[in-house]
């Protein structure tokens, strides 16, 4: 009896998709919000944790907002405390899915992706819609994307007096290698 409920359980296990996940917690999202004429204003963070389920396409992304780093430490320190009010709003996420996501169809020519998901920054959410270029390098996943933001969607104040030196359309750069 234990044999055959041994051998009926895994055979369901052995029916039941298995869940491929890939993970990395090195990932890359920069940023730029310059406008002509004014200093740059530019950021980057590279210790984003980005993770996929290969079987359906959901993908998942946290970035701590503390993480990017600009060239010059003041605009940091603006950033994190008058922007972006780090310490209230420590993370932005995204969680997705690639549309028609196959991954037995990947090659090491990056195909086209539709990315539609919630992105969170700021303590809002604001639905997303991206084209990635994805793929496969070796046994790894490669997510390339772009997109641009308008920084009213989240509720992200400027200054008057900063204005004119700050885009209010940031255009982002995001990389992940899953492994």
């Amino acid at each position: 009896m234990k044999k055959i409920a041994l051998l009926g359980w895994l055979l369901l296990v052995s029916l039941a998709p298995i869940q491929e996940k890939k993970i990395t917690k090195t990932g890359s999202i920069s940023f730029e919000a310059s406008v002509p004429s004014f200093e740059e204003i530019k950021a980057k963070n590279n210790a984003v944790t980005c993770i996929m389920n290969t079987n359906n396409g959901e993908i998942a992304v946290l970035a701590l907002m503390k993480g990017f780093r600009f060239k010059i430490a003041l605009m940091e320190e603006h950033f994190n405390e008058n922007y972006i009010e780090s310490s209230k709003y420590p993370k932005a996420t995204f969680k997705g899915k690639i549309e028609n996501f196959d991954v037995t169809k990947l090659t090491s020519t990056s195909k086209d992706f539709t990315i539609k998901g919630k992105l969170e920054v700021h303590g809002k959410n604001k639905d997303i819609t991206s084209i990635a270029k994805i793929k496969k390098t070796g046994s790894d996943i490669e997510i390339k994307t772009d997109f641009n933001l308008n920084v009213s969607d989240f509720d992200i104040e400027i200054p008057s007096v900063v204005s004119k030196k700050i885009s209010k359309k940031v255009s982002l750069n995001c990389n992940f290698l899953l492994k």
